[in-house]
């Protein structure tokens, strides 16, 4: 078996401030006067390093690509607020801990960093929850500063983990995280015993119950309207891993509800043979990502 050659990637280290304060921590790859920037949004429990191998392949003499952690960074991460002069009380983020609402400010704080260095021609790439975080940031905002919208295996977290773990398992957890709530504990832990996989109440709900906000890519409630996906007009790249490990159903079936559930310009693409992390299928999906961006 051969042995994968350590790579060493150029790039620059960027500290964001987001509206609230937050402070992000991130990589520019590529020209930092470049004509276009994507703004990669990674997924749950991912980082700025999850995908860089896509991201390798997209950046050229034109293209600059941002990839920062969002305060789902990680399992668990402090989340650190720019004028703190010392340490003082401790918030936690991560995927166990973090606020799915909070996407709205870090994503912002990104693009007005981006603006800031001059770029008009800013798009937002998301992989996996990042997708949710992306759709979610534009219906709040009305894509307002971003061009396009690039959604990389955008999978329901709820339909995914019914798939996996079943129904029973996720209503058991889901009733222990309510109970929480009730007692005014959301950011407590569930039992190992129900859940596994650290994670506090209010992110259990949030991504595993068909109601919340982040439960927009709705194809496994076929009699809910996606609101909050059809809000969104900005052109839409939706590119579905052909084999996705998370995925209830067949990619063909996920890309066509979002083909008739989408009120934007949209345009699919179905990697074949690819996983959810696209490893080692990174190329084609760099050339989608490069040839529709072209397009629009």
């Amino acid at each position: 078996m051969q042995k994968k050659k350590a790579k060493i990637r150029s790039c620059n280290v960027v500290e964001i401030v987001t509206p609230k304060k937050v402070l992000l921590n991130g990589l520019w790859f590529g020209p930092l006067k470049p004509r276009r920037a994507i703004i990669w949004v990674h997924g749950l429990g991912n980082s700025a390093f999850s995908k860089l191998g896509i991201v390798e392949k997209l950046v050229d003499k034109k293209i600059a690509v941002i990839v920062f952690n969002n305060r789902g960074h990680d399992k668990v991460n402090r989340i650190v607020h720019a004028e703190e002069g010392k340490i003082g009380k401790t918030i936690l983020g991560g995927s166990a801990h973090e606020v799915f609402t909070d996407c709205v400010d870090d994503i912002q704080g990104v693009i007005n960093f981006v603006k800031r260095s001059g770029v008009k021609n800013i798009y937002l790439a998301g992989h996996s929850t990042g997708c949710q975080k992306s759709i979610y940031w534009a219906s709040r905002k009305k894509g307002k500063g971003v061009k396009g919208i690039i959604l990389l295996a955008p999978i329901s977290d709820y339909s995914a983990e019914t798939y996996l773990k079943g129904k029973k398992k996720i209503a058991r957890a889901a009733a222990a995280a309510r109970a929480l709530l009730a007692n005014k504990k959301p950011h407590s832990l569930l039992p190992e015993a129900l859940w596994p996989e650290p994670i506090d109440a209010q992110r259990f709900l949030s991504l595993y119950t068909p109601d919340s906000a982040e439960e927009m890519f709705t194809y496994a409630q076929p009699l809910k309207t996606p609101r909050l996906l059809q809000s969104v007009k900005l052109p839409i790249l939706a590119v579905f891993a052909g084999n996705d490990e998370f995925a209830d159903r067949p990619a063909k079936k996920i890309a066509e509800w979002f083909e008739r559930n989408t009120g934007a310009n949209l345009q699919t693409l179905i990697v074949a043979r690819a996983i959810h992390s696209f490893r080692g299928r990174e190329i084609p999906v760099a050339y989608a990502i490069r040839k529709w961006i072209n397009g629009i």
